[in-house]
């Protein structure tokens, strides 16, 4: 692109992936989730370009760019564009001191790992515009419009949980964040001489995101018959597991083991959180399992890549815990291990791994980190 050639930055922004260590998909019903940002992120570079909305933006990592204008913002063929177009939709909605800018953007992330590459991306942007023409945002509201773009150009109705765990996050400490109020509570995380090593299996099978949306309307079913039963409920968040088998012959199978998942993980979730703030690593490791056996059988969310690394792991003893991370269908395998053993074992799964399914795995460390940081350039 042309403004490459007389490119001089004004801001840098550092914008982190995450890893949940427990709750998946209890976000959007209103639940609990234990993320952190990690030390792999996404980088922007930023500089105004003095036009009154023409905004050129290049990827390092896809090695192509494109133009948009703020004043003919529509969703775009090519996906991770959407991400981007998305974003300046929504800031456009709130405030008129959005200009033209130029945007380079490099990933250290493994795209469609699981670590929410999607989110670091929507964040960063946000983060860097807002202080680049002094926006005026809170971080809550680039937390909440970052997710909007997802759901409105990206077409993904994913919950809170990725993008408030990019912007929030505290180096060294997880969130036990409760989706319905907001309200985060940061717990250190100690767990040496364990790590968490990532398994990325990459694979990504193409029922991701229309499975995705499927199991968030599954959870929305759920809700009103369980509503005729119990008027209180709004959510998932306010059922119990009794609530839920006195009325399974009215929920059917598919929607009562859903609706099950999701009020376990919720549990599964404040029981994880209460294990780190003890440091009993080993109930956190079975609640990884336990997790697992959740996301494969009662959501059915997972693939027999990811099946496959878990159940691997269950036959070392240098290993605590482990389960698939992230929406579904591919992705990583999020496991607590010993730090001595992860040589010899990543060597192990990764042969077993390939002899399998003909795939290369690719492991990685994910170390706990501070949310989107943004720089001045002077």
């Amino acid at each position: 692109m042309q403004f490459l050639q007389n490119f001089s930055p004004q801001l840098l922004v550092d914008s982190p992936g995450r890893i949940n260590i427990i709750g998946e998909h209890t976000d959007y019903n209103l639940g609990y989730v234990l993320p952190t940002a990690i030390d792999k992120k996404i980088q922007f570079k930023f500089q105004k370009n003095g036009s009154a909305g023409i905004c050129n933006i290049y990827s390092q990592s896809y090695d192509r760019g494109f133009t948009a204008d703020l004043q003919l913002l529509n969703p775009s063929t090519i996906e991770w564009e959407n991400y981007i177009l998305g974003v300046l939709d929504q800031i456009v909605q709130r405030t008129d001191k959005l200009k033209g800018f130029d945007c380079v953007i490099e990933s250290k992330l493994p795209m469609g790992s699981g670590v929410s590459s999607s989110a670091a991306l929507e964040c960063g942007l946000a983060m860097g515009l807002n202080a680049l023409f002094e926006l005026g945002l809170s971080k809550e509201t680039i937390v909440t419009l970052s997710r909007d773009a997802e759901h409105n150009f990206v077409g993904t109705k994913c919950g809170i949980m990725d993008q408030y765990a990019s912007v929030m996050s505290k180096k060294g400490h997880v969130i036990l964040l409760d989706c319905k109020t907001l309200i985060p509570n940061y717990i250190p995380i100690t767990i040496a001489p364990y790590k968490l090593l990532m398994l990325n299996s990459n694979v990504s099978h193409n029922l991701a995101s229309s499975a995705y949306n499927t199991r968030r309307e599954e959870c929305e079913k759920g809700v009103q018959i369980l509503k005729q039963m119990y008027p209180q409920i709004n959510s998932l968040r306010d059922v119990s597991l009794e609530m839920i088998d006195q009325s399974k012959n009215s929920l059917g199978d598919i929607i009562y083991r859903r609706c099950s998942y999701v009020v376990k993980e919720n549990a599964r979730v404040l029981a994880a959180a209460a294990a780190l703030a003890h440091n009993d690593l080993n109930r956190l490791g079975i609640l990884l399992y336990e997790s697992h056996q959740g996301i494969q059988y009662d959501y059915e969310v997972s693939c027999p890549e990811t099946d496959f690394l878990v159940h691997f792991s269950k036959t070392y003893d240098s290993i605590l815990g482990s389960r698939q991370m992230g929406g579904g269908f591919g992705g990583c395998a999020i496991t607590l291990i010993h730090e001595e053993a992860i040589p010899d074992y990543v060597n192990d799964v990764a042969k077993a791994y390939q002899k399998k399914f003909n795939i290369t795995l690719s492991p990685f460390e994910a170390l706990p980190d501070e949310g989107t940081k943004v720089t001045v350039i002077k």
